[in-house]
């Protein structure tokens, strides 16, 4: 039989979908000017991965039944010798576990890996840490000053795919690291390295290493100027774990946080502290993010956040100003501009404030992205509080879902906040009244108080 002859398609470098003309315009994701050329060989031999042998043979491995014991099924996990590190990642690092790290240029990616591989090394792993983008001489000038020195950490700087299985199949690591997936190229294909073909071919390759070998595969991967992943889509799919590493240029400090996780709970939060040594843990996140609260509490409110499991607090300002434009600006960091709106049509209406004349600008200290909808009630009453030039408390704490008809709709964790709210010395709770059956026996000091609100007309009249 012929062999098939290589041939040219236009590959979407957005969202993967391919064309056999070039076109100006993605017709699957919309994107412009994203259609790049890319040459198409036969097809491998060996494609993807499989925890079996070779066609002709027995099977390798069997499967197991889930009626077996528990140890003889048991996830083995890596301290990474990080607290911080280890919940984020459900409890450790999962041996033989695939997980994608993204973040922004010059967040501290490297570094954070860097600082893992010396804490697996404390605890006799060893680790291959394999860099396309530095020399050897970098890396290890880098490790040295982060004070990183073991035997059981090597390092290296190749781009060849090939070249680093064979690699990480001699030396046997527990743990592999990539720096970067865009950086990586598989010498069979003709595209570009940190093209669709290439992230896609490398990663499935990748994969198979981390299943059939049991070696655990850590890639580093770059983001677009939106924020998400550079390449495909089914990069994201293909790996156990997503963590999402950035933090605000105007702050030292970091945040982790896994958008996916097969081995523990998605959303989770870690914050680490940027500092001549390297990233240091921050242990209480919530006294990092209300240490420098000031003492003009107009349109200062706290609200305690959910991270996973972890409970947060951080605070919430508002701004208003009387607007002579027909179309005042809404402006938010921290939250969706979209919940803001939804907020402000909610108050205008049932309240009749009037913010429909007023420019609003909401932010949330510290450059936190709140995405839960229990942010609401302490978005409405740092509004209130700056439209009406009232303080509130500073030892208040406000938490709640506001619905489009006014009322206060109850939040999950309640208990989880109002214990970490009371260790953190907050004597007055802000609460739906739809959550006073989920409380329980759980009691308070009697200088400390929690206000049920079933409205926000209720909220009005508390402020």
């Amino acid at each position: 039989m012929a062999k098939s002859k290589s041939k040219t398609i236009y590959v979407c470098q957005n969202c993967g979908a391919q064309r056999s003309r070039w076109e100006g315009k993605c017709t699957d994701c919309g994107a412009w000017n994203t259609l790049v050329e890319e040459m198409v060989s036969a097809e491998p031999k060996t494609r993807g991965w499989s925890t079996g042998a070779e066609e002709g043979r027995t099977l390798s491995a069997k499967p197991v039944s889930l009626d077996q014991r528990l140890e003889e099924i048991h996830l083995t996990r890596f301290d990474t010798g990080y607290q911080e590190l280890n919940r984020v990642l459900g409890g450790g690092l999962a041996a033989g576990s695939f997980v994608l790290l993204g973040g922004s240029p010059g967040v501290g990616k490297s570094t954070l890996l860097l600082q893992m591989a010396g804490g697996l090394a404390g605890h006799k792993h060893r680790v291959l840490y394999i860099s396309g983008e530095e020399s050897v001489a970098q890396t290890g000038s880098r490790a040295h000053r982060l004070g990183i020195k073991s035997p059981h950490i090597e390092i290296g700087s190749e781009s060849n795919l090939h070249t680093i299985m064979d690699l990480a199949r001699t030396k046997k690591p527990d743990v592999l690291v990539v720096d970067s997936i865009q950086t990586v190229y598989l010498s069979d294909l003709q595209a570009a390295p940190g093209s669709v073909s290439q992230v896609r071919e490398c990663a499935g390759h990748l994969m198979g290493l981390a299943k059939q070998d049991g070696i655990t595969v850590i890639l580093i991967g770059h983001v677009t100027k939106e924020g998400s992943i550079a390449g495909p889509k089914v990069l994201e799919h293909m790996v156990d774990c997503v963590l999402s590493f950035d933090g605000d240029p105007s702050y030292n400090f970091r945040l982790l946080r896994s958008l996916k996780n097969r081995f523990g709970a998605a959303q989770e939060l870690g914050v680490f502290q940027m500092s001549s040594k390297g990233l240091e843990e921050v242990t209480n996140p919530s006294e990092l993010f209300l240490e420098e609260r000031g003492d003009q509490l107009i349109g200062s409110a706290v609200f305690a956040s959910m991270e996973g499991t972890r409970p947060l607090l951080c605070e919430v300002q508002a701004l208003t100003l009387s607007s002579p434009m027909a179309m005042p600006r809404r402006t938010s960091l921290g939250i969706d501009v979209n919940r803001l709106h939804l907020l402000t049509a909610v108050l205008d209406r049932h309240l009749d404030i009037r913010l429909s004349h007023s420019d609003i600008f909401i932010n949330v200290v510290g450059g936190l992205k709140l995405v839960e909808p229990a942010a609401d009630l302490a978005v409405a009453a740092a509004i209130l509080s700056t439209e009406g030039r009232k303080e509130l408390d500073a030892k208040t704490v406000f938490f709640g879902e506001i619905g489009l008809t006014g009322e206060v709709r109850g939040v999950s964790f309640v208990e989880t906040r109002m214990k970490e709210a009371d260790k953190l010395g907050f004597q007055h709770f802000v609460v739906p009244f739809s959550n006073k059956k989920h409380l329980g026996d759980f009691k308070l000091p009697k200088d400390k108080k929690i206000s049920y609100i079933k409205n926000v007309r209720d909220l009005e009249k508390l402020i």
